[in-house]
């Protein structure tokens, strides 16, 4: 049986390389500006923060398995954090966050998250 920690981590890297070159793809065939509004950076920043977080889930589950739920929400807050000090100042120069800023940061953050809720329900199901 596949490490459940190793076999999140490949799943969120395939999904969010897949996205990113979609992600790209469009940005390029409506002839927007590909790598700009720090794109890259959102998908390596969200897939890090997903994959340690989920990875203190993983050693945390033993010794605190009522609290992870709580975990896991405090996960979102360091996400947000990292938001605001990262990504928000750079967005928000020009006095507006415009759709491909919002979507550059928005799509690898939702996807992550998905993944992330997923993978720790079927984990901790499997726990009862």
């Amino acid at each position: 049986m596949k490490n459940t920690f190793t076999s999140f981590s490949v799943k969120l890297v395939v999904v969010l390389t897949i996205a990113l070159v979609l992600h790209l793809l469009a940005l390029n065939a409506k002839s927007l500006p590909v790598y700009e509004n720090k794109i890259l950076l959102a998908y390596i920043v969200n897939g890090v923060l997903a994959i340690v977080i989920f990875g203190f889930l993983f050693k945390m589950k033993d010794k605190y398995k009522e609290q992870l739920g709580f975990l896991f929400l405090g996960g979102s807050v360091l996400k947000f954090i990292v938001f605001f000090i990262v990504f928000y100042p750079f967005y928000k120069a020009d006095g507006t966050i415009s759709k491909l800023e919002f979507a550059a940061f928005f799509v690898p953050y939702i996807l992550s998250l998905i993944l992330e809720t997923m993978s720790l329900a079927k984990w901790l199901n499997k726990m009862e």
